[in-house]
């Protein structure tokens, strides 16, 4: 709803039982019927509840029918039902730092794994050559890598300025068989709050706890960059993203990195955060203090031999 508010909803018709009106009006063991779903993979729908009845115009508006009866069918998504695997992953890196912490390996799948399928670099996998059926579902054939995730998110902390500071997220599609239209990514942040300005991506935060804000969800410019074309030179979207530096903010302990990341629904492997980027100074301090606590015993011991 909130990348298109006019795809989010749709509507159709069936005819259940005999097709007199009277018989509706009068019939009060009426079965409504069961087992819906919506025919998508991952999601799972309840059992039908009656409700008030609702309202329809078939005139623009001029003029409103209620029914005889509504029931509400809710359904759920589910990422554990929709696949056995992840499918995206998170790097991270910042300019603080010289390490570029990649996705974790085997993220998705593990290249060794039984059923998984990938191409390395330089090579053409054999159903591009063959003719395919439109009808068929594309095969997930990604890039030979060592996480295996058809999607790549990469963050990274690129500068920082005295009230501001700004970071580069890259999406890259590593699926060789298939392009992403309509995608979208919703990231957690504390310093969603302070964001000040997005480039190149579409932009909405999410606020599903009052008024902590730290939710965003960012999606493609139509016409611009709306499809995430298959692996290759073509085959990610990038943006910039300027945040105001709030009373919170700090370099430390990875504060400045992403709690969590999902792509199209999907929640994305995370490095651990014992890997993430540290500011150099914090770690030579670290390493000051564990010097101090290895020499102090080396020290003590050498004045009782004495």
């Amino acid at each position: 709803m909130k990348q298109d508010p006019s795809k989010y909803g749709a509507t159709f018709q069936m005819n259940v039982g005999p097709s007199s009106p009277y018989y509706y009006s009068t019939q009060s063991d009426f079965q409504m019927p069961e087992n819906f779903t919506l025919g998508l993979p991952g999601y799972t729908c309840g059992a039908a509840h009656e409700v008030k009845p609702s309202r329809y115009s078939s005139d623009s508006g001029r003029r409103w029918t209620q029914v005889l009866r509504t029931w509400n069918v809710t359904c759920i998504y589910s990422q554990f039902i929709s696949a056995a695997t992840p499918k995206c992953c998170v790097s991270l890196s910042a300019f603080y730092n010289d390490t570029i912490v990649p996705c974790p390996k085997c993220s998705c799948r593990c290249q060794e794994q039984p059923g998984a399928k990938c191409v390395k670099y330089g090579e053409t996998p054999s159903l591009l050559r063959e003719k395919q059926d439109s009808n068929d579902a594309t095969p997930e054939v990604v890039r030979c890598t060592q996480h295996m995730c058809p999607i790549r998110v990469h963050w990274h902390v690129k500068e920082s300025y005295k009230e501001y500071w700004r970071v580069k997220m890259t999406i890259n599609n590593l699926n060789i068989m298939k392009n992403y239209s309509q995608w979208n990514l919703v990231v957690l942040h504390p310093n969603f709050k302070s964001l000040y300005q997005v480039f190149s991506f579409n932009y909405e935060p999410l606020d599903q706890y009052g008024n902590i804000n730290d939710t965003g969800m960012f999606w493609g410019i139509e016409y611009y960059n709306a499809m995430l074309l298959q692996e290759g030179d073509s085959g990610n979207v990038q943006t910039e993203i300027l945040l105001h530096k709030d009373e919170d903010f700090t370099f430390r302990e990875g504060w400045a990195l992403p709690r969590r990341v999902l792509f199209n629904g999907d929640e994305c492997v995370m490095p651990h955060p014992n890997d993430y980027p540290r500011l150099a100074n914090y770690a030579h301090t670290k390493f000051i203090i564990s010097s101090n606590i290895i020499i102090f015993p080396l020290l003590l011991l050498s004045i009782i031999i004495f």
